[in-house]
């Protein structure tokens, strides 16, 4: 397998970006939600048209493997991470960590001093161990279902070096 690289989103890209949501849900996150849950989370999807404003709106980024996205990450606004998915093939092989340094890099060079996401309980540990720190949790209304967060915030470094904080 080659190395993962990163790219910029492009709309031709959301089909296959909306079956790496859905397959990261479905697969994932199974031990921290129900099943009626990650249906209703995975549906947020279905309108790929809408999916796909949502990705544009942020500054998204793709991560690939021989030029096939493997997994992305939008960051809103300067402070605020909105999305990080990884495809289960890759999962737990530093392509979240890849996209998380990324997104931390690009949040400092916008000015951010702190950086903030409303992690799932699945990816609450992943974001734990980049020296995220929670700060509040939260019920969100998905369809029919009420999913769990935590609201989680990072301090930047001034150099944006990756895995920094202060």
């Amino acid at each position: 397998m080659s190395a993962p690289a990163l790219r910029p989103f492009l709309p031709a890209d959301v089909p296959v970006l909306a079956a790496i949501f859905i397959a990261s849900i479905e697969e994932l996150t199974g031990d921290d939600y129900s099943e009626a849950q990650q249906l209703a989370w995975a549906s947020t999807a279905d309108d790929e048209e809408k999916f796909g404003a949502r990705l544009a709106g942020e500054l998204t980024l793709i991560a690939t493997i021989d030029g096939v996205p493997v997994g992305f990450a939008s960051l809103k606004g300067a402070d605020h991470i909105d999305l990080l998915y990884v495809h289960p093939n890759v999962a737990r092989q530093g392509i979240a960590t890849m996209l998380c340094d990324a997104l931390e890099k690009l949040a400092t060079a916008r000015g951010a001093k702190q950086l903030t996401v409303d992690a799932s309980d699945t990816a609450q540990g992943l974001f734990e161990k980049r020296g995220y720190i929670p700060k509040q949790r939260n019920s969100v209304t998905v369809g029919d279902e009420w999913l769990a967060n935590t609201t989680m915030q990072k301090t930047l470094a001034a150099d944006g070096g990756p895995g920094t904080a202060t």
